[in-house]
């Protein structure tokens, strides 16, 4: 292929890629957009392996059915709870690779460059010393930058996907002078990478970067709580993106680095939303600690007495009364996978002319838009679920609203100006409902440690027990009613 062929088949893939995401952007649309992107990516690889004089159908053959059945066993066998993982997984593979073919292609380079200083040949045209001075630099500084954060981003995600997993603790682990650590395994990792554009002839330090890297990795993510997860795979994935940047700038590869930074750009766009969502600042989230200490105090001070407990058949009579009810999933709704229950019960509801609602919490769940794919999988409509701004006001009217494994996003001490680790979020103001059940298996916090007035509420009933048989129950008793 000649270079303008070339050129154009990545111009197109690139236009591909921008496709897909604004098909990713409504659910109607990002089946369509998956594919799209997927089918920017196959072009951009063959064409590749055909400038490269490596096109051999036999081997794309093989690599196609390959990822395609790696992709059906995940696609079957994941389960929607583990979801967050997987993602956090495919970041850190992201990460990974950009590290092993930066690492690979900057060792062949610099081994090169050390047979031709050696034998004299840049010494003998400065026009060719100063071609291969200028090469040697975009290729030693996009190397350095490609090491440290797709190395940062592999042993990160590492951490997130054992904190999703239940491998590593969900809770903050603080220790002190953690910061000091983190800025000299930072200075650590810098000094290293001044040290591979200063002298790229040593190969040696670009493993060491990478190493002093992926402990910042670690370290940057171990603080981090459960609650906070969704806002780190957002950044992580933005960090996979640039450093697929930066390996396209060490392979002048055109497509690569459109790709990176498209995927870094809507990572950081992610990123800055659920912090917006959760009212904090990146550094309060990467720093903060939140959930690290839980109120057990407070709890039994503020419940004592005060919590109401209800059964299916008590909330079916509601129901029964009700002209609007809404729904408010949270992480426990998916743990229980009660979803198809919500959606029975939901179908039940609409039989007998209730509006039904969903509220839709930006951070509900561990990954940006968790709740949002569960309720899509039962088929139930996207004009149901409603963003936090659009419900709110719809909450006074509500007779009945249901929480569902939720907690600190329905919490009303974040409407606090300071003193509790969600001071300031915006919240959905389910305690201004006539009537509000929370299904819970206990009244333990949630990820921010810290006891829920809306427990003890005058409106508020407490339907204890796993979600999905509490579902299944009230989906009998409202049948029976």
């Amino acid at each position: 292929m000649s270079d303008a062929q070339v050129h154009l088949a990545y111009l197109l893939a690139a236009a591909l890629f921008i496709l897909g995401l604004k098909g990713l952007t409504h659910p109607r649309s990002a089946v369509r957009g998956n594919a799209v992107g997927a089918l920017g990516m196959l072009l951009a690889v063959v064409v590749t392996l055909v400038e490269q004089g490596l096109l051999r159908a036999e081997l794309i053959a093989l690599g196609l059915a390959l990822g395609a059945a790696i992709g059906a066993v995940l696609a079957l066998r994941i389960r929607m709870t583990a979801m967050p993982q997987l993602v956090g997984l495919f970041n850190g593979f992201g990460g990974a690779a950009s590290v092993l073919v930066a690492g690979a292609v900057f060792i062949v380079a610099t081994q090169a460059a050390g047979v031709t200083q050696a034998a004299g040949v840049t010494q003998a045209a400065g026009v060719t010393q100063a071609a291969a001075t200028a090469v040697s630099a975009q290729e030693t500084i996009a190397t350095a930058a490609s090491g440290l954060i797709g190395s940062v981003t592999f042993f990160g995600s590492i951490v997130a996907f054992g904190k999703l997993q239940g491998l590593v603790t969900e809770k903050p682990l603080r220790y002190r002078g953690e910061q000091v650590v983190k800025l000299v395994v930072l200075a650590a990792a810098l000094a290293a990478a001044a040290m591979i554009i200063r002298e790229p002839l040593e190969t040696g330090r670009y493993w060491a970067l990478a190493a002093a890297a992926g402990l910042l990795g670690v370290l940057l993510v171990i603080p981090i709580g459960g609650a906070d997860m969704p806002i780190v795979i957002a950044l992580l994935n933005s960090y996979s993106g640039l450093a697929a940047a930066a390996t396209g700038f060490v392979l002048s590869n055109t497509v690569l680095i459109v790709a990176g930074s498209l995927v870094g750009a809507s990572g950081i766009i992610l990123t800055q939303i659920m912090c917006k969502a959760m009212n904090r600042s990146l550094a309060n989230v990467l720093f903060g600690g939140v959930g690290a200490a839980v109120e057990t105090v407070e709890q039994d001070d503020l419940y004592a007495g005060k919590v109401k407990q209800t059964t299916a058949e008590e909330v079916a009579m509601l129901l029964k009364t009700a002209r609007r009810v809404a729904f408010v999933p949270g992480y426990g709704m998916a743990v229980a996978r009660a979803q198809t229950a919500v959606r029975l019960l939901t179908e039940a509801l609409e039989r007998d002319g209730v509006t039904v609602e969903f509220g839709i919490h930006p951070v509900a769940g561990r990954m940006p838009g968790h709740m949002n794919v569960l309720l899509a999988e039962e088929r139930i409509s996207y004009e149901k679920l409603r963003e936090l701004d659009a419900i709110n006001p719809a909450f006074p009217q509500t007779d009945l609203v249901i929480v569902l494994g939720a907690n600190d996003v329905v919490n009303p001490r974040a409407r606090e100006s300071s003193g509790n680790p969600i001071a300031g979020m915006p919240i959905l103001d389910v305690d201004k409902a006539r009537t509000v059940v929370v299904i819970k298996r206990s009244l333990s916090p949630g990820f921010a440690g810290i006891a829920n007035p809306l427990f003890a509420a005058d409106n508020t009933l407490m339907l204890f027990g796993d979600g999905k048989a509490a579902m299944e129950g009230l989906v009998e008793a409202y049948k029976e009613a």
